[in-house]
């Protein structure tokens, strides 16, 4: 993948691919860890003279990946008359937090502009497409089995899930020992994987909107949630399930997070208590009550709230019985293992999923990758269709 300067459109673009869509694709994903909650998206833009220059989204509220190509094609000296732009997801006609990318490319004079993929915003969703053709700008949309498609779904699979779905894509992460073994019988968990691995999760921290943990893991380990052991120019926002909000205001999840770097802290309750909720929110949390039949949070209906929070992927770092809990209901859309070469025998499992009554009764996933981190084993596994959303 190449290597660009985030914040300087006249990068070094001698390592970046041959093949124009794919060098959009690499800017995309140099977007992942700074754009949240807009998708990563690269431009390669490719002038009549074999000359290119290349951008993808910047920050909320910053330019977009054409925006970002057109002002590099400009700083270079490039004539972007008649030239054609490569985008790995359809350029925006709409005004959000900035003015729409397709008026950019028209008053430019782009002749053509090859799509990787529609945006699922039901506020584009083609009408990006249809705007520059009537503008006289040819369009070409990539097909939908092709690698670049694929890997750009892929890469946003949090924003079509919240576009398509109306939810965030939750991951699950978990750290056990080869028997499964989370946390001994007198609660002692620290360390049982290695530093690396700790690293890699953060990583998968950073590309999250927001993390979430339940109150079981406030009170016992006192975490920050944030992203600390890897470079980072946005914080994930912190979601804690807490029904009857005990959350202590001395917790430490309400110092400031790593990097000097700003989050909000949202707190889902099934029970309001007047004095414990002005308490939390003198301390700047989001208070919503949302009860279900039972008196605990409702899951589903909070995922619901999230995504209209704009939340894209939800990373859930939780103990056994919240796990169990977004098991049971059916809401993990992928687990993320980290599986220690050691056995601890008894102790807290990974979920209180269950108990089943028949082998067929498990929750089928399928293995996205298995990998090595440190002395680790790191296991990405997807529950069977659950990105079917990604194929339409």
């Amino acid at each position: 993948m190449s290597t660009f300067d985030l914040n300087n459109p006249k990068s070094d673009e001698a390592s970046a691919s041959a093949d124009p869509m794919l060098a959009a694709a690499e800017a995309g994903q140099l977007a992942r860890l700074i754009c949240a909650p807009n998708p990563a998206v690269g431009c390669a833009l490719i002038s009549q003279d074999s000359r290119r220059a290349i951008g993808h989204t910047q920050q909320v509220g910053g330019p977009h990946a054409e925006v970002m190509s057109l002002r590099a094609a400009v700083a270079q000296g490039m004539d972007i008359q008649g030239s054609t732009a490569y985008v790995t997801m359809e350029p925006c006609s709409h005004h959000g937090r900035t003015p729409p990318c397709c008026d950019a490319l028209v008053v430019a004079g782009v002749r053509k502009v090859v799509v990787a993929t529609r945006d699922p915003n039901p506020l584009v969703a083609g009408r990006g497409i249809e705007k520059l053709r009537a503008a006289g700008i040819e369009v070409e949309v990539l097909s939908a089995d092709h690698e670049v498609t694929r890997a750009v779904r892929e890469l946003n699979i949090g924003f079509f899930s919240r576009m398509i779905r109306g939810t965030p894509w939750v991951r699950m992460k978990m750290a056990a020992s080869l028997d499964g073994t989370t946390a001994l019988a007198n609660g002692t968990s620290q360390w049982i994987t290695s530093e690396e691995s700790r690293t890699d999760g953060h990583g998968w921290r950073a590309r999250a909107c927001a993390v979430l943990t339940g109150i079981g893991t406030v009170l016992e380990d006192d975490p920050m949630l944030d992203v600390r052991l890897v470079p980072a120019t946005r914080q994930p926002h912190l979601v804690i399930v807490d029904s009857r909000l005990e959350t202590p205001p001395d917790a430490r999840l309400f110092q400031p997070a790593a990097h000097g770097l700003p989050r909000q802290v949202w707190i889902y309750c099934a029970r309001p208590g007047a004095t414990r909720q002005a308490a939390l929110e003198a301390l700047g949390a989001q208070i919503r009550c949302l009860p279900d039949a039972n008196g605990k949070v409702d899951l589903g209906a909070m995922l619901k709230d999230l995504a209209q929070r704009e939340v894209n992927e939800l990373h859930l770092e939780a103990g056994y019985k919240l796990n169990g809990s977004f098991l049971r209901a059916g809401l993990v859309d992928e687990c993320l293992l980290y599986l220690a070469p050691t056995l601890l025998g008894q102790g807290a499992g990974i979920s209180n999923f269950g108990p089943l009554q028949q082998l067929g009764e498990g929750l089928p996933l399928q293995f996205q990758s298995v990998e090595r981190v440190g002395k680790d084993l790191r296991i990405l596994a997807r529950g069977v269709d659950r990105d079917a959303f990604l194929k339409g």
